[in-house]
């Protein structure tokens, strides 16, 4: 029998004023998964998170956190790192993090060593007595997602973890929460980075405008799209990709090009003269058929849906 989830919301809405900053949004985040909520700024992603965490009620619906309505109880089993950092810029950063980790019920000096082991993690232990506002950016949001984990909470919520932060600063979180799925660790994390998103989520849900466009786990996503993708490295004219048969869209970064093919156009037989078509007029040195990016769907997801309401509207004007 599949176990509750970590983290559920039924039909929640919220609008501030005349804007509808989410609509009718449900969602289930698996116990032990890596849950991303992934859109464009303003898609509504952060009024989702504020509702699941209890600082925004919703107009309408539900969120419950393992079964229980959102409360102070089910606050403190959540480790929430929000969008806007909540930093006090006068305190060094040792006695910071010392100070949220007694808030979170720990112990004096199991507040020492768990500061001396995160900073350590994080690669800022000789920051440890500066003031927070010595810091960079994105050591400060080093320190915002220490003060999420430092209590060890069974749920993770991420609002943009990686904002502020430099590759190398991004992946070693990146490498954090890794660690953090392997101990059964629940995360929830939003991000406009399609990218993070693929390499981090089992689950992902795309919102758009305030809607909710796509769910599932990101494996099946990826198989139900097939490989509706050609990558060609080339030299040559890139007008003749977009002449080809078969042929929706084509994304061309210099050297290489990525082809969204027609439904019909995905067979190998219809790869193969596409191939045909193009290696009498182009230099190819790589052609492969791929399952589309985390992206690619995104984009064709959200225009599928624009084109669908574009519909709606006319057919209910005629």
């Amino acid at each position: 029998m599949p176990s509750s989830p970590a983290i559920a919301c039924d039909a929640i809405e919220k609008s501030f004023g005349a804007v509808r900053a989410v609509q009718s949004l449900t969602l289930n985040v698996p116990e032990g998964s890596v849950y991303g909520i992934l859109g464009p700024n303003g898609s509504g992603k952060t009024t989702s998170i504020r509702m699941m965490v209890g600082i925004y009620m919703p107009d309408s619906g539900t969120v419950t956190v393992h079964g229980k309505p959102v409360s102070d109880e089910t606050k403190d089993g959540i480790g929430y790192l929000p969008e806007e950092r909540g930093l006090y810029a006068k305190m060094k950063v040792r006695e910071l993090l010392e100070f949220f980790a007694r808030l979170k019920g720990l112990p004096a000096a199991e507040s020492r060593t768990r500061v001396k082991q995160w900073l350590a993690r994080v690669e800022l232990s000789d920051w440890a007595e500066k003031k927070v506002n010595d810091l960079s950016k994105g050591m400060q949001q080093k320190i915002q997602f220490i003060v999420a984990v430092i209590a060890d909470p069974e749920i993770l919520i991420l609002d943009e973890f990686s904002s502020g932060l430099d590759p190398v600063n991004a992946n070693l979180l990146m490498e954090i929460l890794l660690e953090q799925r392997a101990q059964g660790k629940t995360i929830l994390l939003s991000t406009h980075r399609m990218e993070e998103a693929e390499r981090l989520c089992d689950h992902v849900c795309l919102i758009n405008k305030g809607r909710k466009v796509l769910d599932g786990r990101l494996a099946s996503l990826r198989a139900a799209a097939g490989k509706s993708t050609v990558r060609v490295d080339y030299t040559g004219d890139p007008a003749v990709l977009r002449q080809a048969p078969g042929v929706l869209r084509t994304d061309d970064f210099g050297n290489y090009a990525e082809l969204k093919l027609a439904p019909d156009a995905q067979s190998p037989a219809a790869v193969s003269s596409l191939l045909r078509f193009l290696a009498p007029q182009l230099s190819i040195t790589r052609f492969e058929q791929l399952q589309p990016t985390l992206n690619q769907i995104f984009l064709d997801t959200v225009a599928a849906t624009t084109l669908g309401t574009q519909e709606r509207a006319v057919a209910a004007r005629n």
